[in-house]
């Protein structure tokens, strides 16, 4: 009646996550759906829930520890169930009986961890390529002529900087698929060059400690999963940034004239909440910006449903988490939902659907300070705004300078799919709806 249970899946593409806090221990009562873990991912921290009833006999993981998906856990002894109490004196003996469970399960753990089953084949395809190097030149050429792959994973392998001859193909008799390509950027950060050129420009330890005393720190999953991102990012998708400034005088009257009414529905009137409900407007005009490219079938994906990233700053580094059904919603409402998820956020209380779904992005580094700047467009998304710190001006106006109250906008996109025009577009819409909210009513 002694059952391993181990980590389950925790979401697309996360297979590892490092351990905050063991919620039981040996000795405990645990019931299906309790939480028995708590970790974190790259994206979140998240309780992991027991899948089965009984008394835990043994933890073999600990705080700190990074663990893998399918990893074991827990060791629980199911007959003490409350599901058969008469069968309890008989069963009581169970435990001692499979004592030594715990002892096999670092052993089972360890066959978890390095897990490669799948491993020895690759070995054995790794003198494939090794055959060619006797010739010199002709060499890179035929071997990329023998690899197997459609036409559309080439290009797809090409814009992420990675050579198809150093991806291992899980498809038919080799075949290298778009999984692949992802598999291989995922582990190597990108391109060949691209980590080889980091290594280059990055001084070793023994290096830098000539010139005086250093100091290393690991980085935490977050900045692990930001640094990953971006440089996929940056080296996968060709950016533009077009910048625009939006007159928000009469706006930032109106925010503090109506500022108490979001207060008492639980949020604050920020210029994010407002800038929400018109990005969620523009999104919906614009629905180019709202949509993904999948070179894999060649197509853009149009999604029916605005859903837009905010991004955090918290003291593990920038989370994004999405606020759902943005142009559905009032300002008001807005408000109180971001300032909940933000908490969130700064509290660790994040999960993986929080961090998930969104179809454009905002930064707001305007409470901070700064003049312009330019984000990077990330994940399946093809545009992001920059919002920075708005500041009075003097204005030609009606034959005469005026201070007004001006905020500069810099809007980062995807030029495989928005051309500048669009973007231009775009964003002077954006500024006309917040220097006139009544645009959103006649266009909205």
């Amino acid at each position: 009646m002694t059952t391993e249970f181990k980590l389950p899946e925790l979401g697309e593409n996360i297979v590892k996550a490092t351990v905050v806090g063991v919620l039981v221990s040996v000795g405990d009562a645990v019931k299906d759906g309790q939480g028995v873990l708590e970790v974190e991912t790259d994206k979140a921290v998240i309780e992991v829930p027991s899948s089965v009833t009984g008394t835990v006999t043994a933890v073999h993981i600990r705080e700190g520890e990074d663990i893998k998906i399918g990893q074991l856990l827990l060791t629980v002894d199911e007959s003490t169930a409350e599901a058969a109490p008469e069968a309890k004196p008989a069963d009581e003996p169970a435990p001692p009986a499979q004592q030594p469970a715990p002892a096999a399960a670092p052993a089972a753990q360890v066959t978890v961890a390095s897990a490669p089953p799948p491993q020895p084949a690759t070995a054995e395809k790794t003198p494939e390529p090794a055959a060619p190097p006797a010739t010199p030149e002709a060499t890179p050429p035929s071997q990329a002529e023998l690899v197997a792959a459609a036409p559309a994973v080439r290009r797809f392998a090409r814009e992420l900087g990675v050579e198809i001859n150093s991806v291992t193909g899980t498809g038919p008799y080799g075949r290298v698929t778009m999984d692949d390509v992802k598999a291989f950027v995922r582990t190597h950060g990108g391109g060949q060059a691209a980590p080889a050129a980091a290594q280059a420009s990055t001084p070793s330890g023994t290096e830098m400690t000539k010139w005086g005393p250093v100091e290393r720190e690991k980085m935490s999953n977050v900045r692990r999963a930001t640094a990953r991102a971006m440089g996929q990012a940056w080296s996968s998708i060709p950016m533009v940034t077009q910048f625009d400034r939006a007159d928000i005088t009469e706006l930032e009257q109106m925010r503090k004239q109506y500022g108490p009414r979001a207060e008492a529905a639980g949020g604050k009137l920020t210029p994010t909440a407002i800038i929400l409900k018109v990005i969620g407007a523009a999104l919906t005009r614009f629905p180019k910006f709202n949509a993904s490219i999948d070179l894999e079938n060649e197509e853009i994906i149009y999604k029916h449903y605005v859903h837009v990233g905010v991004a955090v700053d918290t003291d593990r580094g920038l989370l994004v988490p999405a606020i759902r059904d943005v142009d559905q919603k009032n300002v008001i409402t807005l408000s109180a939902e971001l300032n909940a998820i933000a908490q969130k956020a700064r509290d660790r209380k994040l999960g993986l659907d929080d961090m998930q779904g969104a179809g454009f992005t905002i930064s707001n580094l305007g409470g901070i300070g700064g003049t312009n700047f330019t984000p990077l467009v990330s994940g399946d998304e093809v545009a992001i705004l920059g919002v920075a710190r708005g500041s009075t001006e003097p204005v030609w106006m009606d034959g005469q300078f005026v201070p007004r109250l001006m905020m500069p906008l810099s809007l980062t996109y995807d030029h495989r799919l928005i051309d500048g025009a669009d973007g231009a577009r775009f964003l002077r819409w954006v500024c006309e709806a917040l220097e006139k909210p009544f645009v959103l009513m006649l266009e909205g």
